[in-house]
């Protein structure tokens, strides 16, 4: 069965660091592009930083473009957000996502809340 496991979020200090993680199983990992959404209270799901299959190529919205770094390992069928320099407006349900851009496949994990806050 297809699954997606996030981990590593929780609560964090401004100014801190956390690392998500997405355990994918189930499908073949390299072939989906995989990202991470966010979601915080009272508003609409956002794109944060997506990756291609190979690891190639990313892209990262404009608000975390220097802070997050996405990255993945195919070898261990895991996606991971690094998230430096946190500020209070990080604070979100984080999604993973995978998408096989040439189907329509497309999985999402249950989610992992980061909270930022002094």
């Amino acid at each position: 069965q297809v699954q997606l496991v996030e981990s590593g979020g929780g609560l964090v200090q401004p100014g801190g660091s956390l690392r998500l993680s997405c355990a994918a199983s189930g499908f073949t990992f390299s072939l989906y592009d995989m990202s991470w959404y966010r979601q915080a209270p009272g508003k609409e799901r956002e794109l944060v930083a997506a990756i291609t299959g190979g690891g190639s190529s990313t892209n990262y919205a404009d608000s975390i473009k220097v802070r997050f770094t996405i990255f993945r390992d195919n070898a261990k069928n895991t996606v991971y957000l690094q998230m430096n320099s946190l500020k209070p407006e990080d604070t979100a349900v984080y999604y993973c996502n995978a998408q096989y851009v040439r189907g329509p496949r497309i999985y999402w994990g249950p989610g992992a809340q980061v909270t930022v806050s002094s």
